[in-house]
């Protein structure tokens, strides 16, 4: 079974989901987010919903991710918009991959769907309702959020090694933090219980 959005890193092969194919004013970008830098929980609402037929129907994932939830509560979209964990690459540095046999660049996808639709890749960008602008997603708790906004009004950026390095720490240090607090609020519940030396007999 082949399946839309998914993608990985030209160069280090590491996964990835693409979000958004084509970010507005931007044709060359695209916006994704590295399936490794999930924790557990977020990594498989991804995998469920990229394997769902709401993924899949949708005609960029970012609007399916606006619409669901994470385990947390959080609508996905803002979530991870909030959390860091998008990414703007350039279209040639990722290549889809919708089945373990076959690998197509971004950008050559996006050119290909472009001509045979007779309009420019920057056509291809999501729309809103006036037919200019993306429309944000917005939730009852969360003030509107719209992370391609965000990322088409800072420069565009390569995804160097440095960066990506960079992402990663960022990353570790939230996910240390994450753990720590977890760890505290488990010795709250139930105190680990440590062996009485007097149960020890020789």
């Amino acid at each position: 079974m082949a399946l839309k959005h998914v993608g990985r890193i030209k160069k280090t092969k590491k996964k990835c989901a693409v979000a958004y194919r084509v970010i507005p004013g931007e044709p060359n970008n695209a916006l994704i987010v590295m399936t490794e830098a999930l924790d557990a929980a977020e990594h498989d609402s991804l995998m469920t919903l990229l394997d769902s037929q709401t993924g899949q129907a949708a005609y960029e994932l970012g609007e399916a991710m606006a619409r669901t939830s994470l385990p947390d509560g959080r609508l996905m979209l803002a979530g991870f918009h909030t959390t860091g964990k998008f990414m703007k690459v350039s279209t040639d540095q990722v290549e889809m991959t919708p089945n373990n046999k076959t690998s197509i660049p971004l950008d050559v996808l996006n050119k290909t769907i472009a001509e045979q639709k007779g309009v420019t890749i920057a056509d291809l960008a999501l729309k809103g309702k006036d037919g200019k602008t993306v429309e944000p997603p917005k939730a009852a708790s969360e003030a509107a959020v719209d992370p391609v906004a965000t990322y088409t009004d800072t420069p565009s950026d390569v995804l160097t090694d440095d960066a990506l390095a960079a992402q990663y720490r960022s990353q570790a240090d939230s996910l240390f933090k994450e753990a720590k607090r977890l760890r505290e609020q488990a010795e709250d519940i139930a105190p680990t219980k440590r062996k009485s030396k007097s149960t020890i007999d020789g």
